[in-house]
């Protein structure tokens, strides 16, 4: 597995490998293999206390479907969330934050030996969340809560999760989801607190030219280019169809030094109360969008929620040509 032991060699990762492909949504593959997650203020989270080998086989699979990365099970984790609801003291909340580094490195250095493809190199993602992913209400869409909370609030908030994935050794922390611009805002300031640590920030988004929160794209995009932390700014769990006009707002901000991060879902509608809108799960497919995404700038390519390992082998077939 690639140890990032400097911003060279993550950046040296990235240009080899144009466009990195993103793994899928990983609650998604988990109910693939039989886990009933909806509803639990704890998610996919929980089974790290309850079943990390099944998290482990999740990320196999990605791996398989040709992922360049896997991304922690650690969206809906916080050291606060953890002690509340599995009733488990701090230390031991921090410990199974820092667990899901290490569950994904794990499985990584299993990938790599298991199969003889040549692929000697993956990244691991560290997971973070919108403050609205510990409220489970469904804020995480619309970054209300971020009206009564400073930038201080939400910096201390994400905190100790950003000190759990650090020391587990995360090669790069995903900021993800993010729905307004005072918390992209922390999280930039945050990340300056760990200098040998490189990130992306992406937001969820309402519509093709604004954020969750209404904020303007070109608006946020500055935002990021506050840090030279950032490898990538975008967007995450929103309809594929936004994503063209969404990017194309904010082109004029592009620079070789920050790349644009991409990961839908599959484009249904969901609802806060019900779910998922549609009867069944549909394939979602990235394969007709992606190779614009590419000539837009997109560095980072994947899927979100409802997007499972079979789309992202579509999706690198038709950018790389292969699985691996």
């Amino acid at each position: 597995m690639l140890s990032m032991s400097s911003s060279v060699i993550l950046r040296d990762f990235i240009n080899q490998n144009k466009p990195v492909i993103l793994d899928g949504g990983l609650a998604t593959q988990l109910e693939a293999q039989g886990f009933a997650l909806g509803g639990d203020p704890l998610w996919s989270a929980r089974l790290l206390h309850t079943n990390p080998e099944a998290i482990k086989d999740a990320h196999y699979r990605f791996l398989l479907s040709g992922s360049d990365v896997v991304t922690t099970a650690t969206y809906q984790a916080s050291v606060e969330g953890f002690v509340q609801h599995l009733g488990v003291t701090c230390e031991h909340a921090r410990e199974l934050v820092m667990s899901g580094v290490c569950l994904a490195k794990d499985t990584v250095q299993k990938f790599i030996t298991d199969n003889k493809t040549g692929q000697t190199q993956a990244l691991v993602a560290g997971s973070i969340g919108p403050y609205g992913a510990f409220l489970h209400d469904g804020s995480e869409y619309t970054g209300t809560y971020a009206k009564e909370m400073s930038v201080e609030d939400l910096k201390c908030w994400h905190r100790p999760q950003m000190e759990c994935l650090t020391a587990a050794g995360a090669d790069v922390i995903a900021f993800e989801t993010i729905p307004s611009i005072k918390e992209g805002e922390a999280l930039v300031q945050l990340l300056r607190e760990f200098p040998n640590t490189e990130a992306w920030l992406s937001f969820s988004c309402k519509d093709e030219r604004c954020i969750s929160d209404g904020s303007l794209f070109s608006d946020v995009v500055p935002v990021a280019l506050k840090s030279p932390q950032l490898v990538a700014v975008g967007l995450n769990c929103c309809s594929p169809d936004l994503v063209e006009p969404i990017l194309d707002s904010a082109k004029f901000l592009l620079n070789p030094d920050l790349r644009w991060v991409v990961y839908p879902n599959s484009g249904e509608g969901w609802d806060t109360q019900k779910g998922w809108l549609s009867p069944e799960k549909t394939t979602g497919s990235l394969a007709q969008y992606c190779e614009t995404w590419r000539k837009q700038g997109a560095a980072f390519i994947g899927g979100c929620c409802r997007i499972g390992p079979a789309q992202i082998t579509e999706l690198r077939q038709v950018l790389k040509g292969s699985t691996q």
